[in-house]
């Protein structure tokens, strides 16, 4: 197997964080505007962070780990994992806004979590690279 494929790169890491920023802001803006329109937190944090992995998969895909080709392999996994990491999401958001009553700080609590999550996750489960012979 190839070491330098199993080895986080940082160019890689540089284009996992500029696409997560995207799919971030695509997140915390929907989030915002949920709230806004009388969603509970847990729902609105659900439900926004559903869209922000949409667009984190489609970044992450094509530009970040350079997987051009269709695979229903991937989106499955890429399901798989999102879902674990949008319940450990929002449990961490309800958590600090129990403990320290701060939206802010437990959007970016539960964001950082996931991120972590969702960069090795897709590195290391999703987008994997298959070897050829």
């Amino acid at each position: 197997m190839n070491q330098k494929r199993n080895k986080i790169q940082k160019k890689e890491l540089l284009k996992f964080l500029i696409g997560g920023g995207s799919a971030v802001v695509v997140d915390y803006i929907s989030y915002n505007v949920f709230l806004l329109t009388g969603w509970n937190v847990s729902m609105a944090k659900a439900v926004s962070y559903v869209c922000g992995a949409i667009v984190g998969f489609i970044i992450n895909k094509l530009w970040t780990f350079e997987s051009k080709e269709f695979s229903k392999t991937e989106i499955v996994r890429y399901i798989i994992l999102y879902a674990v990491s949008a319940c450990i999401n929002a449990g961490v958001n309800k958590l600090v806004i129990i403990v320290l009553n701060m939206k802010i700080l437990a959007f970016l609590c539960a964001t950082g979590i996931s991120t972590v999550l969702n960069f090795l996750g897709q590195k290391f489960f999703v987008f994997v690279k298959k070897e050829r012979v």
